[in-house]
């Protein structure tokens, strides 16, 4: 197979394509690989030059030994650094952000640890919102201050602008800030960050140096919030979820400007956190249902969130589709997501011993950590996904012992339903 750079043609005539089109062809050619349609799995290690001058020259960009010349791109060398499933893998997943580059890595975890080690460094200060996913919370609080990187959390919701400019009031804080990282919606309340608002906290106190706002937008994937459009300079997915989709990869991708992914492309060579080719070639076949996916699970979610909210065993439903006039973060949500997606969280009346009464009883709702399969899920945060955060803490990040997080999948609504509407009376 020879890459080309007529891939990138988006367009028939002055007609646009749009994402879910792409998904079926961009960046590949079936000429290329003997006539198959779909792009071959390139299972090697390691690639053959034509020449020994071509070996140096792509040796040369990938090392940054000099500056790349017009029209010239980083030629196949060894599957750490670059391979033809990743590379069309990344030109597609750009798409549904509007970005112009993107990084696939190993897992969720490993695009953000690599992004995070990419722009911190020691005596930084990296502002981020709470709650968090449970392991970018370890990563954040117990990893990052043993390189000497000092970290800040303010709260998602409505009290979060406020909060985040109070951390940053004090100057000895301000004046380190390396990086702001947030999760909306947060993981599991689904409460939201404003994320215009952290870029222009970030552009405020930049002192000379850019810092970087990441928005980790595996919630609502890249269907239903686009935080480029809001100021984000990058965007990180645990792949793993909606992307993939299918409960049987775990993988992870940041995108954004060329600029800022090179640099997190480069660390990635060297920690050797690039996916493979087999996960690559599987979310090629992912992307091609994403927007099917994601719009019958959000269809599903609406149904099982109203069905909750008028439950007598359910004290409060957390659900973006829930969100009226009167809430708080009403114009928020107006503004930065497109759909509520499929998560929804609710607190059952009582507490543990009623959430694992009612989690042990469900019959196709699978009981298991992990969200945005095709199959709908079922969890309890407070012992489960973030079981890390200290029990004395997770109140304060709206985490209860009643609180349980469920991933709605594309089964059929009134079956859904049902199982929830028994596993409640055993409640």
């Amino acid at each position: 197979m020879v890459r080309k750079k007529e891939y990138t043609r988006r367009e028939i005539g002055e007609h646009r394509l749009r994402p879910e089109s792409l998904m079926m062809g961009y960046g590949y050619r079936p000429e290329w690989s003997e006539g198959a349609i779909k792009c071959p799995i390139f299972q090697t290690s390691t690639f053959a030059f034509k020449t020994a001058e071509e070996g140096k020259a792509f040796f040369e960009l990938a090392y940054g030994l000099r500056e790349q010349k017009a029209g010239e791109s980083l030629g196949l060398i060894y599957s750490r650094l670059n391979n033809p499933d990743l590379e069309i893998l990344e030109d597609r997943l750009s798409l549904w952000d509007g970005a112009e580059r993107a990084a696939v890595c190993t897992s969720g975890m490993a695009a953000i640890a690599t992004t995070l080690f990419s722009f911190l460094r020691p005596g930084d200060v990296l502002l981020h919102s709470e709650p968090v996913y449970g392991g970018t919370e370890h990563l954040i609080t117990n990893v990052l201050p043993q390189f000497g990187i000092d970290v800040i959390g303010f709260p998602a919701g409505p009290d979060g602008p406020a909060a985040a400019e109070r951390a940053l009031s004090e100057e000895s804080v301000s004046d380190r800030l390396g990086m702001i990282f947030i999760e909306t919606p947060a993981n599991p309340t689904n409460d939201l960050v404003d994320i215009a608002h952290c870029a222009e906290l970030a552009a405020k106190y930049s002192n000379g140096r850019k810092v970087a706002v990441a928005v980790d937008n595996t919630f609502l994937g890249p269907l239903f919030q686009h935080p480029l459009k809001f100021g984000a300079d990058l965007v990180i997915y645990s792949a793993t979820k909606f992307i993939g989709g299918h409960s049987d990869l775990i993988a992870g991708a940041v995108v954004g400007p060329d600029e800022l992914v090179s640099r997190i492309l480069e660390t990635r060579t060297f920690l050797g956190t690039a996916s493979g080719p087999w996960t690559g070639w599987l979310l090629l076949r992912s992307l091609e249902t994403l927007k099917l996916r994601m719009t019958s699970q959000m269809k599903n979610a609406q149904y099982v969130a109203d069905f909750l909210a008028d439950h007598p065993k359910v004290d409060r439903v957390h659900y973006l589709g829930h969100i009226t006039e009167d809430h708080p973060q009403y114009e928020l949500y107006r503004k930065q997501c497109t759909a509520p997606g499929s998560m929804v969280a609710f607190e059952i009346r009582g507490g543990e011993t009623e959430a694992f009464r009612f989690l042990n009883a469900l019959k196709l709702i699978h009981l298991a950590v992990s969200l945005g399969g095709t199959e709908s899920l079922a969890e309890h945060p407070g012992t489960m996904t973030h079981s890390d955060i200290p029990a004395a803490e997770q109140p304060r990040m709206g985490i209860t012992p009643a609180l349980i997080r469920l991933s709605i999948g594309v089964e059929h609504y009134e079956d859904i339903i049902a199982d929830i509407e028994q596993a409640l009376d055993e409640a």
